[in-house]
């Protein structure tokens, strides 16, 4: 039982007096959350430079830990252990309090319900005191008209103002103060100051916007910003704007915002636009693009959203024409010709793009083309440039496309020969660059395995280096019929993992040792697998954390 094992003095003596006086720190300044319990174990959340993970468990009756931070990961009992178990003790302490079979928030109610209403005031008015988000909320309360969306526009300001003195900042440090402002700008939501509300709505978006730019992290805002933008579509809609100040608004915001996270384009908004908004927001679009020039990747992001609204391949290819300032581009307009039923226009452009950019060349263009030569039957064509990619920088997906091509033509064997002996000029000019010796034969064996030539990648990786992952492939493969040659491989990778000196490389070596257990007793060889874990015991014991794993693994 927890209770038995998680005491001040226990953390203190564990984490030591300085990583305990720092886990206090920790757990003073609200760093916990997410705090999760049962009788065996806690798990939570800590708030530092990163955001941490915590596990305090019960195993069998001793005090087991689990953090992700670099301290915890060396073995010691760190800062955000400590925090856990204070937020712990002091949640067990309160429920202490209550009685059994009692609900404390049903107890709290019936407390609260008993109060005169200045001794409610006078709480409510001393938790303002501490918390600026409700405090902020209680005075928009008291506010009206101009004086109230003055207030909001103030409050948007400060919620997206980088704080200053900080090196380093994430948006999760924002989070709380742009959420109880989205809470603040919903009671906004009304008939008589929904007009208000759309301009608060758009000077949030581009205050967040610009925030986002300058912090870590910005997918922590998402959610906000989408209920950003479905609040303003619902105070466009309630407030019935003039369709064409609406069309002037929409453009507007799209050119503007930062990042264009929030969705403002014509097409989420055409049902309130309606044919006089469409119309004058076209009118706008068609100006602005008539004075623009080939780069401009909003508008023409704009006016690609109005021809698909009319089904208008020829003004979408006109849009696409206008930038094509790399092979990629030529690629997009074949695209949106095959899509159309117009392959032979399509393959036009393809060729196009491939002759303007004969030393920039872009693959999927190139494997484009490859598809329509051979469905033309030009089978000397599409090998010509299937080679040329592969010749190019030879890695695996370009071979596996090689032998594709070939395939489908009938000349394979041949063409395999010429691969190698590409990859193999291309390994030794490699070697000769960075003065190595000893080969990377990764692709060479990521072949092989492919090919299930299982002699050949064992060959190759003992010629020289390769990539972790395909020696534990080929192990994988090897384990029904060499076993032995399978706890080679392992016992090869597993040292490297431990030296990482982290949990999650700590869990991959002692699923890997599991393994190793299986094969070994298999082949009757139990008593040198319980030798080689002792061996790793006496080699990495300092390594506390792995340590632990390998007691499981026994």
């Amino acid at each position: 039982m927890l209770d038995d094992l998680i005491t001040p003095h226990v953390l203190y003596e564990l984490a030591g007096a300085t990583a305990f006086q720092r886990g206090e720190a920790y757990f003073s300044e609200g760093a916990v959350d997410h705090l999760i319990a049962d009788d065996d174990s806690i798990t939570a959340r800590v708030k530092g430079t990163e955001t941490y993970r915590i596990e305090l468990s019960d195993d069998d009756g001793e005090l087991d830990y689990e953090c992700d931070c670099p301290r915890a990961a060396d073995g010691y009992f760190c800062k955000h252990c400590v925090a856990v178990g204070l937020a712990w003790l002091t949640r067990q302490s309160r429920a202490a309090d209550a009685q059994p079979g009692d609900d404390p928030w049903q107890r709290i109610r019936a407390h609260l319900s008993a109060q005169p209403t200045s001794t409610l005031v006078d709480m409510l008015l001393n938790l303002a005191r501490n918390d600026e988000n409700l405090y902020q909320n209680l005075l928009l309360k008291t506010q009206e008209g101009s004086e109230r969306v003055a207030a909001l526009r103030a409050r948007i300001e400060r919620a997206t103002s980088l704080r200053p003195g900080r090196d380093w900042t994430s948006a999760d440090d924002y989070r709380d103060g742009i959420e109880s402002l989205v809470e603040a700008l919903n009671e906004l939501l009304e008939p008589e100051t929904a007009e208000a509300l759309i301009g608060l709505c758009e000077d949030a978006m581009e205050r967040v916007e610009t925030l986002i730019e300058q912090v870590d992290g910005e997918s922590e805002l998402d959610d906000l910003v989408e209920e950003l933008c479905d609040l303003h579509r619902e105070a466009c809609e309630m407030a019935a704007l003039d369709p064409a100040d609406l069309a002037r608004r929409l453009f507007d915001l799209e050119m503007d915002l930062p990042f264009q996270l929030c969705r403002l384009d014509v097409l989420a908004y055409q049902d309130l636009l309606g044919e006089s908004g469409m119309c004058a927001y076209r009118e706008q679009a068609e100006a602005a693009w008539a004075k623009s020039r080939p780069g401009d990747h909003r508008l023409a992001t704009i006016m690609r959203n109005l021809a698909r609204l009319t089904g208008d391949v020829d003004a979408l290819l006109a849009v696409e024409a206008r930038d094509l300032t790399s092979a990629w581009r030529f690629l997009v307009i074949a695209t949106i010709l095959t899509e159309a039923g117009r392959a032979d226009e399509a393959l036009e452009w393809a060729e196009r793009g491939q002759r303007a950019f004969p030393k920039q060349p872009d693959w999927r263009l190139r494997d484009f083309l490859v598809e329509a030569y051979l469905s033309r039957g030009r089978h000397d064509e599409a090998m010509a440039l299937a080679w040329e990619r592969f010749a190019e920088r030879p890695g695996f997906e370009q071979y596996k496309q090689l032998h594709a091509v070939a395939t489908r033509i009938g000349n394979w064997p041949a063409l395999r020969e010429k691969a190698m002996a590409r990859i193999e000029a291309e390994a030794q000019r490699y070697g000769r660059m960075i003065q190595n010796k000893h080969l990377d034969h990764s692709l060479r064996i990521e072949i092989a395995l492919w090919e299930e030539q299982l002699d050949t990648a064992w060959e190759y990786i003992h010629q020289g280096a390769c990539d972790r992952r395909l020696l534990l492939a080929l192990a994988g493969k090897l384990e029904q019929g060499r076993a032995e040659d399978a706890i080679t491989l392992y016992q090869r990778v597993i040292p490297p993992l431990i030296e990482e000196t982290n949990n999650h490389a700590y869990a991959e070596a002692a699923a890997l040792l599991r393994r190793v257990g299986v094969l070994m007793r298999g082949r009757g060889q139990a008593p040198d697998f319980v030798d080689y874990l002792i061996n790793l015991r006496g080699r990495y014991k300092a390594k506390r954390n792995f340590i632990k794993l390998l007691s499981d693994v026994a």
